[in-house]
């Protein structure tokens, strides 16, 4: 079935480059490895200088190197400051999935473009009683705790990738927000390589600011309880009552757009969908500006 897409609009997003790093993490239990990914990506924070995470899906046991259950998930840095990014990366593993029973952690990077060592913020955990050993087929460091033991691979490879791609869809009824939501986040996990970091986002953000030392603040003209406020500046269509927002991060710009129009495909004959949009800073922040119309 052709889709029409009389409700995009024709505007773009602002892709920029980023770096990440794509790992593994398994467990024992469900539970467990379910905490340990969500926990560790979650609280994204590239707009300030942190790490950027999400979990790109859950794969079987025979799927793994240590034949246990296990998440995909990504951890995203828009800085070439690889010392930055190892520090970040090392609070969101040690405080969010070493403390985990019985997790382990390995490299799943797709070509990287270097490795980061993991011994000296992760693996003196262990406070000079780690070792390192050969198992799984891979070169690990074993980090000694009270629940016998973490276990993490020596180096984890990072590449370049394309972050900050994104879409809005604009609905009149609470219930839209969240179904479209969730059926459009479903079909962005079908693509492999995509991470969406915020889920559906309810706060769309610009670089202008009248409290800079906060960082990128509301995005005024398009929220909705200040239509009436905002006379002349307010870009809120009518009838429109609420504008979330998904970004897609991917391992390179073909697999974001992919997601990207998957998503928007599964939702745009959705009744309380008005219209769907994207959000840019005028074209002066991103590295590549991307129409909607060209991707879907």
């Amino acid at each position: 079935m052709v889709k029409s897409y009389e409700k995009v609009e024709d505007t773009f997003f602002e892709g920029f480059k980023g770096i990440y790093v794509r790992a593994l993490i398994t467990a024992e239990d469900k539970d467990t490895l379910t905490q340990a990914a969500y926990d560790s990506t979650a609280t994204p924070g590239a707009v300030i200088g942190r790490i950027e995470g999400g979990v790109e899906g859950f794969v079987s046991s025979d799927k793994t190197p240590d034949g246990r259950i296990g998440a995909i998930v990504q951890y995203w840095f828009n800085s070439d400051d690889l010392e930055k990014f190892e520090l970040e990366l090392s609070y969101r593993i040690r405080q969010d999935v070493l403390v985990k029973p019985f997790t382990s952690m390995f490299d799943l990077t797709p070509n990287p473009k270097g490795f980061i060592g993991m011994m000296k913020q992760v693996g003196h955990c262990g406070d000079g009683y780690e070792w390192e050993e050969n198992i799984f087929g891979r070169e690990m460091i074993n980090v000694p705790i009270a629940v016998p033991d973490f276990k993490i691979e020596k180096q984890l490879g990072y590449s370049e990738g394309f972050m900050g791609g994104n879409f809005w869809y604009m609905a009149n009824d609470k219930k839209t927000v969240l179904e479209a939501g969730k059926i459009a986040l479903e079909k962005i996990a079908e693509v492999e390589g995509v991470i969406a970091p915020f889920g559906i986002c309810s706060a769309a953000s610009k670089v202008e600011t009248n409290y800079p030392w906060i960082g990128p603040t509301t995005n005024h003209p398009y929220c909705p309880s200040l239509k009436k406020t905002l006379v002349n500046e307010s870009k809120v269509p009518d009838n429109v009552k609420y504008i979330p927002e998904i970004v897609v991060n991917g391992i390179n710009k073909e697999q974001c757009f992919k997601a990207i129009k998957l998503a928007i495909d599964s939702i745009i004959d959705l009744d309380g969908i008005l219209k769907i949009s994207a959000g840019n800073f005028n074209g002066q922040l991103g590295d590549l500006n991307v129409n909607l119309l060209d991707i879907l």
